[in-house]
């Protein structure tokens, strides 16, 4: 039987050291998902994933995925479709329909028949944007959003979410813009979560707990009083057209 720590709403996280190894990298479940909540966990290598009906469930899974940004892999097709400029890419123009896209676009090629992007997750990261915390990067066909995804930035690291298409590699696009966006301003890496083959596919790596909270740890981040990440890299956020 699995023995799983509770969190009252100001419980902290035990150390991610203690997650399960199966299923791999559980380590609480219960508290809320209240951005001082939602930032404290990212800020220590933790992300909330469950599905609807579920207690909010917490997690730090060993190996982690990573795309450095120096390593992006951007395929010939992904090259010469920026090359040319059919798509409009903004940043942080419309979360609310990205966040909707990413909840309720199928993914059965994935196996993936139902969503963990519950109603209490799209409200707590919806909070997270008001706060200029959660960010969405959008790709546009003639005014109709076909790509995009969205993450949180803690400190100069960006903990990918979620993303979808509804053309060919229109979210790998939004990607890749997020990527230079980042590397513009002195970003440091995606934290991808679960590593997979797509990822894999596009230049993400494999690292293990420790490591991984090194690298997230000296990407210059610290948090206030009330458990907000203090950061001169969140100016850089600003809604704008990534891709003029």
């Amino acid at each position: 039987m699995i023995s799983l720590p509770y969190l009252e709403p100001d419980t902290p996280f035990p150390p991610v050291d203690h997650a399960l190894d199966e299923p791999n990298g559980l380590l609480a479940y219960g508290a809320d998902l209240s951005p001082g909540r939602l930032l404290t966990a990212y800020s220590q290598g933790i992300f909330p994933w469950f599905s609807e009906g579920e207690p909010i469930l917490w997690w730090s899974p060993s190996p982690r995925a990573i795309i450095p940004l120096e390593g992006f892999r951007a395929s010939t097709s992904l090259r010469k479709l920026m090359r040319k400029q059919l798509y409009q890419v903004t940043l942080n123009r419309d979360f609310a329909a990205v966040i909707h896209q990413c909840a309720h676009i199928p993914r059965i090629q994935y196996g993936q028949t139902s969503t963990w992007i519950t109603e209490d997750m799209i409200g707590a990261y919806h909070a997270l944007h008001e706060l200029g915390l959660a960010h969405s990067v959008e790709v546009w066909k003639d005014d109709k959003l076909v790509g995009g995804l969205y993450g949180v930035a803690v400190g100069k690291v960006f903990c990918g979410e979620s993303m979808f298409h509804c053309l060919p590699n229109t979210s790998k696009l939004a990607l890749a813009y997020l990527v230079d966006h980042m590397q513009q301003h002195g970003g440091d890496f995606i934290d991808c979560q679960m590593p997979t083959d797509h990822l894999m596919s596009l230049g993400a790596v494999s690292v293990e707990r420790d490591a991984f909270l090194s690298r997230l740890n000296s990407s210059n981040q610290t948090l206030d009083k009330e458990g907000y990440i203090c950061s001169d890299y969140q100016q850089t956020w600003c809604a704008q057209t990534l891709s003029e």
